[in-house]
């Protein structure tokens, strides 16, 4: 299957995102990004090099759609760079997000350093597959 590397940005954060790719841009020239909406559309627009799906716009299910892709097992990465300073209407998508990042143990940066900590990995790039915690009590505990 194949493994993406996810973007977004709030929009307190997208210039901040589009000089951190053009830095690292050499590093995803041969990966396959996906990012919500209009973080998708700068990304494409500034770095045409790059191969970027743009998803739907996050407060319009682009975060959800993520999430998805995330319990499909097809993102490899999450950078998300979060605006503390401002309230999203959405929230509850950025969570569910979050919580799915958390959940299937898939590498997340929410600021530029985590963000440059894990691109300059020596995993980066690699055969990595992080771990996965085994859920199957969880979903046996239904059939008892």
């Amino acid at each position: 299957m194949p493994q993406f590397i996810g973007f977004v940005a709030h929009d307190a954060c997208k210039d901040d995102l589009l000089a951190w790719v053009s830095t690292h841009k050499e590093r995803f020239r041969d990966r396959r990004i996906v990012a919500t909406g209009t973080t998708g559309g700068l990304l494409a627009k500034a770095f045409p090099e790059l191969s970027v799906t743009q998803l739907l716009s996050g407060p319009l299910g682009g975060d959800a759609q993520l999430a998805t892709m995330i319990a499909e097992d097809r993102l490899a990465l999450l950078v998300f760079l979060i605006d503390p300073m401002s309230p999203q209407p959405h929230d509850v998508d950025v969570r569910t997000l979050l919580r799915m990042a958390v959940l299937h143990n898939v590498p997340a940066a929410f600021n530029i350093a985590t963000a440059d900590y894990l691109v300059e990995s020596r995993l980066f790039g690699s055969a990595y597959k992080p771990g996965r915690r085994d859920f199957s009590e969880h979903l046996g505990r239904l059939k008892a």
